[in-house]
């Protein structure tokens, strides 16, 4: 529903949303000011209210959903990423499962994921016997250490050149 509301503000990628969470994204106060009134208006023309004690206006940084959010860039939450790190590795196919769950949802930072994770998601799959094999141990030490590297993701500008990358 939120995404019916604000196509052309997530097609500008300034605007995050996760169910009813909201993120506005900017460099400067003036820009800020003008995305949240776009926002507000939006809300209002469809009768949604919002509430004041769950809201948090104007932060340089801001820690949502395992990501960190500051001005124009995106990044992984190394709060929630140390937690894997001191885990051993999966003796089992449900903590596989597990791992490329939690691994999974940061793919947009580690580059190649698909090739990587391939071993472990084979690995995952029902009639495979469990065992883990030197490819197998690579890709989660190389799954785990991209966590730890992952870069930030920029918005782009919209208004410069940029190339598209696609990982299918």
């Amino acid at each position: 529903m939120m995404n019916e509301i604000f196509p052309e503000e997530l097609s500008e990628g300034w605007l995050i949303i996760y169910i009813d969470d909201i993120i506005i994204c900017s460099k400067t106060w003036e820009e800020n000011m003008y995305r949240l009134s776009r926002v507000l208006t939006k809300l209002q023309s469809v009768n949604m209210k919002i509430s004041l004690k769950k809201c948090h206006f104007v932060f340089k940084e801001l820690k949502a959903l395992g990501h960190v959010v500051s001005g124009l860039s995106l990044g992984i939450d190394k709060n929630k990423v140390s937690a894997v790190l001191l885990k051993p590795m999966p003796q089992n196919k449900k903590e596989i499962q597990s791992f490329l769950g939690f691994a999974g949802y940061y793919r947009q930072h580690i580059k190649d994921f698909p090739s990587i994770a391939r071993p472990l998601y084979k690995l995952s799959e029902k009639d495979t016997v469990f065992e883990m094999t030197v490819d197998r141990v690579k890709a989660f030490e190389s799954l785990r250490e991209a966590l730890t590297t992952a870069p930030l993701l920029l918005m782009p500008e919209s208004k410069l050149p940029f190339k598209l990358y696609i990982d299918a």
